[in-house]
């Protein structure tokens, strides 16, 4: 069970500090916005470059931009761990995820709410990890939309059946009161942001939010 903090919730002005508050993380999940895609507009390849150099945990990049197939290349180059792009935003998903992997990255691919976990069958044996959006992407503090965790289960029932291993990520929503229901369901890593970022100590909550999920999923 991985907890990744999404830095979406943190404080913009003084984001190296803000990330040793949060060293119990197991990678930082960080938001790229375009303000297309989504209507919000957050970080670039600058910044994500300038985070890479200062981080002491390994970045795990969450793509929410149009012309995902052009632009995702660019953040995996980086040297980041992972990249994220939003099926919706690219045209040929197999390709690009190939792509992210052959310069290094692990590959991963998100669906919004409305988006069918369908969707993915076919890419799925391209892809480490899977992220499941349980709220409408583009702002962080929303409430976990219910309807979005028989999702998980239908992704975590689609990688058994094809006999994959792939991370199972849900985003959006995520707090102490839901992990364990989310873990139950299939759920292996949890973006966290303002659970998180909101508590007095922050890393004691990133375990609790680990343990929890550990609880649940050995139940």
């Amino acid at each position: 069970m991985h907890i990744h903090p999404s830095i979406l919730s943190a404080d913009f002005a003084n984001l190296e500090s803000e990330l040793g508050t949060i060293l119990n993380a197991d990678a930082y999940h960080v938001d790229v916005m375009d303000n297309h895609f989504v209507p919000n507009l957050t970080f670039g390849p600058q910044m994500v470059e300038s985070l890479q150099r200062v981080s002491k945990r390994d970045l795990d990049i969450h793509l929410m931009i149009t012309d995902a197939d052009i632009h995702a290349p660019g953040y995996a180059e980086l040297g980041v761990a992972s990249v994220t792009f939003h099926i919706e935003a690219s045209k040929d998903p197999i390709q690009l995820s190939r792509k992210l992997k052959s310069i290094g990255a692990k590959a991963a691919a998100a669906v919004k709410p409305a988006t069918s976990v369908n969707e993915l069958a076919e890419l799925m044996p391209e892809l480490d990890m899977i992220l499941i959006m349980t709220v409408e992407p583009g702002f962080g503090g929303q409430k976990l939309i219910e309807s979005t965790i028989a999702k998980v289960s239908q992704a975590r029932e689609l990688a058994r059946a094809k006999g994959l291993e792939v991370a199972i990520q849900v985003d959006g929503g995520v707090t102490e009161e839901n992990i364990a229901t989310l873990a139950r369901a299939g759920a292996d890593t949890f973006v966290a942001g303002s659970s998180v970022f909101r508590a007095v100590d922050r890393n004691r909550k990133i375990d609790l939010l680990r343990t929890l999920a550990q609880e649940a999923g050995r139940g």
